[in-house]
C-alpha cells in the first residue's frame, strides 16, 4: 500500500492530529502485518459505514478497491451489513461505492 496521509490542509487547525494520523494511524496500525492492507480495508469500510461516518467512507472506499477489494465484494459487504447497521446506512454506502467505482472505471478507460 502507499503511504497515506492526513489532508496537509487540516495542519494549519490541528496539526497533532495530522501527525498522529500519519505517522501513527497509516505510519504503524496500517502497517502491521497481522492484516493484509485489503482485510483491513474491509474492516475499516464496514467500521465507517455502520457508524455513518460518511465523510471519511469516500477515501476508505478508495482506497479499498486500490488495496484489492472489489466493487462486488464491497458491495456483498454493504448488503450484509443493513443487517446489522441499518438499511439507511447500507444504501447511503453502496450509493458512495457506486459512485466511487463509476469513477475509479471511468479513469482507468
Amino acid at each position: 500500500m502507499a503511504k497515506q496521509t492526513a489532508p496537509q490542509a487540516l495542519a494549519a487547525v490541528a496539526p497533532k492530529l495530522v501527525e498522529l494520523t500519519d505517522e501513527v494511524l497509516f505510519g504503524d496500525v496500517w502497517e502491521r502485518t497481522e492484516l493484509s492492507p485489503r482485510d483491513r480495508s474491509l474492516v475499516t469500510v464496514t467500521a465507517l459505514a455502520a457508524l455513518y461516518r460518511t465523510e471519511q467512507l469516500g477515501f476508505h472506499l478508495r482506497l479499498a478497491l486500490d488495496n484489492g477489494l472489489t466493487k462486488e465484494e464491497l458491495g456483498e459487504a454493504l448488503t450484509h451489513l443493513a443487517f446489522y447497521a441499518g438499511w439507511p446506512t447500507a444504501m447511503t454506502a453502496v450509493t458512495q461505492l457506486k459512485s466511487i467505482a463509476e469513477e475509479a472505471e471511468d479513469s482507468a478507460t
